[in-house]
């Protein structure tokens, strides 16, 4: 990591009044999570799965739960129970500390559907889950627009196979599979209205900074540019001049004019830059 744009990423986090927090898959690399980042970063999770030729793109896809609901459910099960098991890394708590420093507080808007962030201590109303949730379900015809929490929901994984056993989630309402209210590739029956809800108190939220002229920090971490989502979203904050940004990417760290381009993982560079705001501090 280049000390200079270290410290211009503290001094663009002392100068702000709030903190948008921008995160994508590779967020979760450094709890332990599965790299997800092209085929063979796929298939070393799910070797099953690749004896069937199946990317990422192919398995998130709601086809499989009319298909072959029981691999589509091997597929999600296994990542809700996984997700559910992992720890959030420490740049969680320190994202939460840099946020309450700052008089406008922080906004999560990610990519990511773990729910890591509630898991992490995170207020519910101050994310923005742009891709639906793992930790909820819906219908997958959908019957109803009902979304219910999956607080509870055991699937049955065979792990050498990554097959569902029966039963299968179904829709309290029809009786058909449910599955995750998660937006998938080619993905129309999604229910969008929680995620919805989600976008129109981040929209508040922004607004009230703009009305108080605010200035922000947008701080991304783990946000490639094979599904670029959290990467535009960043790049609208920095073009609308009132924020600046920083990029945190171990591969893919560039950016437009003005960003703050930071090569590491999320958690060495956000210990680095906490270490420097409490220096400064001192």
């Amino acid at each position: 990591m280049r000390s200079d744009r270290l410290h211009t990423a503290v001094a663009s986090i002392r100068a702000a009044d709030a903190l948008v927090i921008c995160a994508g898959a590779g967020f979760g690399v450094d709890s332990g999570l599965p790299d997800f980042r092209g085929d063979e970063g796929f298939w070393r999770a799910y070797p099953p799965i690749r004896r069937l030729g199946l990317s990422f793109v192919d398995m998130a896809n709601p086809r499989w739960f009319r298909d072959d609901p029981h691999l589509a459910w091997g597929f999600y099960g296994h990542r809700l129970h996984l997700y559910r098991a992992t720890q959030p890394h420490e740049g969680f708590a320190i994202l939460r500390r840099i946020g309450q420093r700052l008089a406008g507080g922080a906004f999560v808007f990610t990519s990511n559907v773990d729910g890591q962030f509630q898991a992490a201590g995170f207020d519910e109303d101050a994310i923005f889950e742009v891709h639906g949730s793992i930790r909820h379900l819906q219908c997958s015809r959908p019957c109803t627009s009902a979304i219910d929490d999956a607080d509870g929901l055991q699937v049955d994984v065979d792990s050498e196979t990554f097959r569902a056993r029966d039963p299968l989630p179904a829709c309290p309402a029809c009786g058909r599979v449910a599955r995750p209210n998660v937006l998938m590739f080619g993905d129309g029956a999604w229910l969008g209205q929680r995620s919805d809800a989600q976008e129109r108190r981040y929209a508040a939220w922004r607004d009230e900074r703009r009305r108080r002229q605010q200035r922000v920090v947008v701080l991304e971490a783990g946000a490639g540019e094979h599904v670029p989502t959290v990467r535009h979203h960043a790049e609208a904050w920095l073009r609308s001049g009132q924020a600046d940004l920083i990029r945190i990417n171990p591969r893919e760290a560039w950016g437009p004019r003005g960003t703050v381009s930071i090569e590491a993982g999320a958690l060495e560079a956000l210990t680095a830059i906490e270490s420097l705001l409490l220096q400064e501090d001192s």
